[in-house]
């Protein structure tokens, strides 16, 4: 198939172009048109974005979210690749799993998936899954997500074997002694509202011990949604001692605070949980100078039910990645810059995994999205592809919307309006 997007803009240019792809690839910019044209109005084209960190809920949760509306979603984002993680039910343990997803996946036309694998059989923390079978089936990423790894010895075995392996164990870090039954950050707000509280410790003993572990074994540790100061911190310093660590920050742990728990409104219930507005002015540095590697969603749907619950028994998550590029370009556009702001969610995860950085080069994959960086839209959940139509930022205008998503050369999302 053959395909010409006209009048748009390469990522830090300002002049009208337009670029060819066929056959998976991009064949070069300023041809004759050929194909499908689709003009891009004057949009900003960057390769398509790339996700670590999404709950897609299939298998056994699709009340929640499916692979055909989670992929829908994303691709409506801007993503070309997502990382789905492995707390399914059944948990992602099995090679059989693995190449089932892949292969409707492939089938579905929308974004493209990757699965990521159990460390532990069931995720339950004491015995390591069949990471190499795993691998073989198209696993690129080892994590029992969610759950917090308590046994360091078993962590250790798993990043000893996933070196062998070449690849990438992902963590979310939490002290599950010290989290207990908090269900927002621990502090002033918590206090006041007289509810229990995550403490910020919860979070960086636990990175602390990690990084141990990393400097026993020498494997790759990625560190899922950074949320306090202290954390990114312990990350520097294990940087500069030549770890192999790299971390993840969320736009809801930058945009969002625990103020917003005023509410007692259970959709800011998430795990990690917002922190303060402190926290977040200093993980946004750690965007700018490098010390956080990629951003992530966590894209985690739950249904409207479940999260209209009291704020004690709710779900933790929020669902928002069709929104994740116009939150982070709205809020902090000016701060980071598109260029740089393309860059953590595009290369950035791509080097986190090892794969090779996508490119707008002629012969380079046809993973592209085309974004409107001027036009403010309200958020409409409602026009949702995700299961999960109820959102925080509802209401709010936002621009740098993704108008057009191509993965592998094909149209994957249209905006209508455009």
């Amino acid at each position: 198939m053959t395909l010409t997007i006209t009048n748009i803009k390469r990522v830090g240019s300002e002049q009208l172009e337009s670029v060819t792809v066929e056959n998976g690839k991009i064949k070069g910019w300023n041809l004759p048109e050929e194909g499908q044209v689709i003009d891009g109005q004057g949009g900003t084209l960057a390769p398509a974005l790339i996700e670590l960190h999404a709950h897609l809920r299939e298998p056994g949760q699709t009340e929640k979210e499916d692979l055909a509306s989670g992929l829908a979603a994303a691709a409506a984002g801007g993503y070309g690749t997502v990382v789905c993680m492995p707390n399914t039910r059944p948990v992602i343990d099995d090679p059989a799993v693995v190449r089932s997803l892949i292969e409707k996946a492939n089938g579905l036309g929308f974004a493209r998936l990757k699965p990521a694998a159990a460390l532990t059989k069931g995720q339950q923390g004491e015995g390591l899954a069949e990471l190499s079978y795993l691998k073989d089936a198209g696993a690129v990423m080892f994590t029992d997500d969610g759950l917090t790894n308590e046994n360091a010895r078993v962590l250790r075995l798993g990043l000893e074997y996933a070196k062998s392996l070449n690849m990438v164990i992902s963590v979310h870090a939490e002290d599950a002694g010290l989290r207990a039954g908090g269900v927002m950050n621990e502090g002033v707000v918590s206090e006041e509202l007289g509810l229990p509280g995550n403490p910020a410790a919860a979070a960086a003993a636990r990175v602390a011990r990690d990084m141990e572990l990393v400097a026993l074994t020498g494997a790759r540790l990625h560190v899922q949604h950074l949320s306090t100061a202290r954390e990114l911190d312990i990350v520097r310093e294990a940087k500069k001692r030549g770890l192999p660590v790299t971390c993840e920050v969320c736009p809801h742990h930058l945009d969002l605070t625990d103020e917003a728990l005023r509410s007692f409104d259970a959709m800011y219930k998430v795990a990690p949980p917002l922190r303060s507005r402190a926290d977040a002015d200093y993980l946004l540095e750690g965007l700018l100078d490098g010390s956080v590697d990629c951003i992530a969603t966590d894209h985690a749907p739950h249904t409207k039910a479940e999260k209209e619950r009291d704020l004690l028994e709710a779900p933790s998550g929020i669902a928002y990645i069709e929104i994740a590029f116009p939150i982070m370009w709205t809020r902090f556009g000016e701060k980071l810059g598109l260029e740089k702001l393309v860059d953590l969610m595009t290369a950035a995860p791509a080097r986190v995994m090892g794969w090779p950085e996508p490119t707008l080069d002629a012969g380079a994959p046809a993973d592209l999205v085309v974004l409107d960086l001027t036009t403010e839209r309200e958020v409409n959940p409602a026009g949702f592809k995700s299961k999960a139509k109820f959102t925080p930022w509802q209401g709010q205008m936002l621009s740098g919307w993704p108008v057009l998503t191509v993965v592998n050369g094909q149209v994957a999302f249209q905006r209508e309006e455009a």
